[in-house]
């Protein structure tokens, strides 16, 4: 099992950035690759980066790559979004979750927390 808690949302404006956490409890956290994901009201969770179990293979949705990072501190079973240049349309619900592989497909991942609000405004 794994829990994970997501931390680092708030509201910015336009043009700014935000950096959320994802703190993961238990001994197996380097065993997991991890993603972020994000659901914005009326439609459905899509895929905004992963990342690998020693911090390799990262990738990302293309409308994030250039602004948004995704790195993780397994000494301290944390994986972190860093996000920058934040545009309205940012504006979510971001949830980090767990799996065997960096994938993009949220049905493949086997943990996830409970998201943390983001807003951008114009």
């Amino acid at each position: 099992q794994v829990q994970l808690v997501e931390s680092g949302g708030g509201l910015v404006q336009s043009g700014g950035s935000l950096r959320l956490s994802c703190a993961a409890s238990g001994r197996t956290f380097s065993s997991y690759a991890m993603g972020w994901f994000r659901q914005a009201p009326g439609k459905e969770r899509e895929f905004v980066a992963a990342i690998g179990l020693n911090g390799d293979m990262p990738y990302y949705a293309d409308f994030v790559k250039g602004r948004f990072t995704i790195s993780r501190d397994n000494a301290k079973n944390t994986v972190y979004l860093q996000m920058n240049s934040l545009k309205p349309e940012d504006t979510a619900i971001y949830y980090c979750a767990a799996a065997r592989r960096p994938l993009s497909n949220p049905g493949l991942y086997n943990y996830w927390g409970q998201g943390t609000q983001v807003t951008i405004s114009s």
